[in-house]
């Protein structure tokens, strides 16, 4: 994407912005917009075209919105190639994270072997519905088998002996799952009146087993029914054997299948027959009438002996599995049998994988590398994460001033950290984002919006560094948002820009807003700017006072340093101070402008000052940054202030005595003097607030200055002015001369 033509109309607050983006030739643009301007608004009409969202004005809602992001053919660009990053996004997670994870190789081989095992699974699962009746298997297994942290294959593994050991699956391969553990069945069958009849019955049952011909409890009639089934399965009477069964201490020779189950039902029906533990069956029967237990009492009935097993119903269930198991024991030892073989294999495959080095350990060495937090991140299942669909795990080491670490949730770490290093850990996630999408080759257009915000110096020059690192890449087209006016000049000095033509400063005039270039020497260092044009630029001439000013302060210039400030405050001397005056002082302060000469030195400073301060003011709309039309009005604003307060007052001898803070002492004592003038008091109060950090300018923070816009400096100009019209003072000022000089 070498060009890119944003148009956008009446969005959030942005009434018409028209920009053509040309990334041919530098990949990167820098924006510095004011708060309130267009930043947000702008990022936001990005993310809803990436969303392919509408774009709207919130308040304007009758507007007509319009959105057009368009490349060089004018066709529109691809939605996916957006992404929008926002200053702090607390629940955003990239999707793409899989996509650093993946060693294919690795990968196709463990998901073979576990493909096998599962096919295997599935059979069993499949043949288990038909045999139980239920849908819900697996979960049934889980519930009787799983002890902490098991899994389905694992239980069945470790089922394996059992399986293959006492035979259970003629006693209980055909109970009705459905029926007898039916959550309502159980409910009632851990009732105590219940449970009471059902060792009543247990207890009967096994005096009637001792008084058997040949049954006891150590062998009852399910004993009997396994051994009767097994000999008969596997030809023990064919091949012409016999038994001998102990018939009360004599012995009874039995010669075929027929006439063993014969004995056995003859001797089971008498016992369950009994007319006591009938009568025990029958108090049993009436208590479970219920209709929602209906066919449990119907399925009990015609299968009594079961009752026997209902004191514990949890081994019943065991019991249940095992012989279902065993009913299906070819494919359950298939499944086995498959997950033995592959253990060897897999276990070599995910060590394998832990040594492996992931594009996802990249980013969190990135993040450790480049970012100063008290903590540290690790990645703590790069084996799952790499071979399963697992998404990776991060382990927080946290690190205290005296080396000691502790790893803690996540939870825990937000709790104890600040705003900028939680900012820090959202990060994270934006790394993993860029970072899958640099590995896919995805060209994308990323919109920062103020990422840097609320970070510390080391972390701010972190992001940036990374950020460049961005915009040498193929991949990535940036446009980097920001109201940090000195991450502003840092990202336009330190990231591969053209500072002529992709570093913007957003203006905002009566019906749209234009992305301006200020020029990169004027906003790298301002002043150096000013000095080269005292003797053709007016406004920077007088700008250059407070500059010079602060330069005499900090040198223990006293005498220059007093001239100037009279220069920009109402003194006793001020009114005949010329122009000849700031060039004499300049000369001294600025050793390298010896040869400096101001045309018409004789002028007086204040008639400079209040003529260029009414050109600004005439001036019609937003006509770029103008650092020094601010300053100028601002001076000129102030400088009326003072006066018509000193006049107002009326006390010569407290504003003599006034050494420093003139405009806050004056205003402190207006406010004092006139309580009752509230308009007076607001308008002076915001020269109070608005003015003193647009003048005392130095070259490592004049942020201010560039929020307030001309606007407002021309309305509070205005207004002063107003003030001394309304006290009928006359005149702006009075010259040295007594001349009166017109507003």
């Amino acid at each position: 994407m070498e060009n890119l033509k944003v148009e956008i109309l009446n969005c959030y607050g942005i009434n018409k912005l028209v920009h053509d983006f040309d990334f041919s030739t530098n990949s990167a643009y820098v924006i510095y917009a004011p708060n309130g301007v267009m930043k947000s608004s702008f990022a936001n009409v990005f993310d809803d075209y990436s969303k392919d969202r509408i774009s709207t004005d919130l308040v304007y809602k009758t507007r007509v919105s319009q959105r057009k992001i368009t490349a060089a053919t004018g066709e529109e660009i691809n939605k996916e190639s957006v992404f929008v990053i926002r200053p702090y996004e607390k629940e955003f997670k990239t999707n793409r994270v899989s996509n650093l994870l993946v060693n294919q190789d690795l990968k196709t081989k463990y998901v073979d072997l576990h493909e096998k095992i599962n096919d295997a699974k599935a059979s069993l699962m499949k043949e288990l519905k038909k045999v139980t009746k239920i849908n819900k298997v697996e979960e049934e297994i889980l519930s009787v088998f799983a002890t902490q942290n098991s899994n389905i294959i694992e239980i069945i593994h470790n089922l394996e002996n059992l399986v293959l050991g006492e035979n259970l699956v003629e006693k209980f391969s055909n109970v009705s799952y459905k029926i007898v553990f039916d959550q309502k069945v159980i409910q009632f069958l851990a009732t105590g009146d219940f449970k009471y009849q059902i060792r009543k019955y247990i207890e009967k049952y096994n005096d009637l087993i001792k008084n058997s011909m040949f049954l006891r409890k150590e062998f009852n009639h399910y004993h009997a029914d396994t051994v009767q089934q097994n000999l008969a399965n596997n030809g023990f009477f064919k091949a012409e054997h016999t038994i001998n069964i102990n018939m009360n201490g004599s012995k009874q020779e039995i010669g075929s299948p027929a006439e063993l189950e014969k004995l056995i039902n003859e001797e089971k029906l008498k016992i369950l027959s009994d007319t006591e533990l009938q009568k025990i069956f029958e108090d049993i029967d009436k208590k479970i009438s219920n209709a929602q237990l209906r066919e449990f009492r119907d399925y009990l009935f015609e299968n009594q002996e079961l009752l026997v097993e209902l004191e514990n119903i949890h081994n019943l269930k065991r019991s249940v599995w095992i012989s279902y198991f065993q009913k299906c024991s070819v494919l359950f030892l298939n499944l086995t049998k498959e997950y033995k073989e592959s253990q060897d294999e897999l276990k070599r495959i995910i060590e394998q994988a832990n040594r492996e080095k992931t594009e996802w350990e990249n980013v969190i060495d990135i993040f450790n590398r480049r970012f100063h937090v008290p903590y540290t991140l690790k990645m703590s299942n790069k084996a799952d994460s790499i071979l399963k669909d697992e998404a990776p795990s991060i382990e927080y080491i946290f690190n205290d001033r005296t080396g000691l670490s502790e790893s803690i949730s996540e939870d825990l770490l937000l709790s104890v950290l600040s705003q900028g290093e939680t900012r820090a850990l959202y990060l994270l996630n934006i790394i993993f984002e860029l970072e899958c999408r640099r590995i896919q080759n995805l060209k994308t257009l990323l919109v920062v919006d103020d990422i840097a915000d609320s970070f510390d110096y080391k972390n701010k020059y972190a992001i940036i560094e990374y950020l460049k690192e961005l915009s040498d890449s193929d991949n990535f087209n940036i446009i980097i948002l920001t109201h940090n006016f000195d991450f502003y000049r840092t990202v336009q000095d330190r990231i591969n820009t053209n500072k002529f033509t992709h570093s913007c400063m957003a203006v905002k005039k009566v019906d749209s807003i234009d992305l301006i270039n200020p020029g990169y020497k004027y906003i790298s260092n301002p002043f150096a700017d000013w000095k080269r044009y005292l003797n053709t630029n007016k406004a920077k001439l007088i700008a250059s006072i407070s500059f010079a000013r602060n330069i005499a302060e900090h040198i223990g210039d006293d005498n220059n340093f007093n001239v100037l400030t009279s220069m920009l405050h109402w003194k006793n001397n001020s009114l005949q101070l010329r122009l000849r005056d700031i060039e004499n002082s300049y000369k001294e302060i600025f050793k390298d402008m010896s040869a400096l000469e101001i045309d018409d030195s004789d002028k007086l400073v204040f008639d400079l000052i209040f003529e260029v301060a009414e050109e600004i003011y005439a001036e019609q709309g937003e006509v770029g940054l103008n650092l020094e039309n601010k300053v100028v009005l601002s001076i000129a604003t102030r400088i009326n202030a003072e006066r018509y307060m000193i006049q107002r007052i009326s006390n010569p001898t407290f504003v003599s005595e006034i050494r420093s803070n003139q405009t806050g002492k004056l205003f402190g004592k207006f406010k004092t003097d006139f309580p009752s003038e509230i308009e007076q008091i607001k308008i002076l109060e915001k020269v109070n607030l608005m003015t003193p950090e647009n003048i005392h300018l130095n070259s490592f923070m004049f942020e201010p200055i560039l929020d307030l816009t001309e606007h407002h400096l021309k309305d509070l100009y205005a207004s002063v002015n107003a003030l001394i019209y309304t006290e009928e003072l006359g005149s702006q000022y009075v010259a040295a001369s007594g001349e009166e000089k017109p507003a």
